[in-house]
């Protein structure tokens, strides 16, 4: 991207977390729901500071601007999108925990396990993965039935032992027992890839689109999702906790393996440079309705952070 371009689309990338977090300020207010008898002021303070704490929204932006394609309901695609970020930031505090990651900082504030405890984290994350589906079922979300339960469904697959927690699992596994290649790549796919491939194929069911479009949004997020976890490992090698907002060199510390270090830092440049253009063909079909979503893939694989 240009100087031009990466101001652009950074403004607008924060412009959209903005509003997605107002929205999840809103969500995870103190009032109890229909149908709730109460909310636990602990508990919704530690799900606040897990969800409430900055960051870029990536995810979030990719459900908006996919379903922009499509001239979506843009109150339905909000709340697709904060459903989502409620899934990330439950993983996140999970990650976190000593029994995972054992990490004390996350965009650079406290962990949740540090800022209360680790039973109130790991009841917060448990209530940001089921909230998030309440979001999307709900008739607030105005949808039909069954675009709502497609959602539903695809967030589940993406989200469960299939997808993210079935890659968390193998990232687990992979410090005993290394992976090939192969293994690694599906790993990727799972625990990182999966949520950013629903991120922009829930656009597409969100705005109606047809099966060959959402399939063609579902490619271009798993190709955005390698660049990512690619970037992601290069970022580990190279930058330090300060920049990062979290702990760094860890992956090599705890000797797991990834791409990067099975092929070198040059290597996965190159391969950012080829995921990148093949996400931009993705989306030629929708010329410059898809000036951002192709803005966000050059993010993805150039992020400092």
């Amino acid at each position: 991207m240009t100087i031009d371009s990466d101001i652009m689309f950074e403004t607008f990338l924060r412009m959209r977390a903005e509003t997605v977090e107002t929205r999840l300020r809103q969500l995870l207010g103190e009032s109890p729901l229909s149908g709730e008898i109460a909310r636990p002021e602990h508990l919704m303070a530690a799900m606040r500071h897990g969800v409430l704490n900055g960051g870029k929204r990536l995810r979030p932006f990719l459900v908006l601007e996919s379903a922009a394609l499509f001239d979506a309901d843009g109150e339905a695609a909000l709340r697709v999108a904060t459903a989502l970020e409620c899934v990330h930031c439950y993983s996140l505090i999970h990650d976190d925990l000593p029994a995972m990651d054992d990490d004390d900082l996350r965009r650079g504030q406290p962990t949740v396990h540090k800022a209360f405890d680790e039973a109130t984290a790991i009841l917060a994350g448990d209530g940001l993965l089921t909230f998030a589906f309440d979001i999307i079922a709900e008739e607030a979300t105005p949808l039909p039935a069954d675009r709502r339960a497609a959602l539903v469904l695809a967030l589940a697959r993406a989200a469960g032992p299939g997808g993210m927690v079935g890659g968390q699992a193998l990232d687990l596994d992979a410090e005993h027992n290394k992976p090939d290649e192969t293994g690694i790549i599906k790993l990727q796919a799972m625990k990182t890839g999966a949520l950013i491939r629903f991120a922009c194929e829930a656009g597409a069911i969100v705005g109606g689109a047809s099966a060959d479009e959402r399939e063609r949004l579902a490619e271009f997020g798993s190709a955005i999702g390698l660049a990512f976890q690619l970037a992601d490992d290069l970022l580990d090698l190279t930058a330090d906790a300060e920049t990062m907002g979290k702990a760094t060199g860890k992956d090599a510390a705890a000797g797991k393996a990834t791409l990067v270090s099975l092929h070198g830092p040059n290597w996965a440049r190159s391969q950012l440079v080829g995921l990148v253009n093949q996400a931009h063909d993705l989306l030629e079909p929708f010329g410059e309705r898809a000036l951002m979503l192709k803005a966000a893939a050059s993010f993805v694989a150039e992020r400092n952070s």
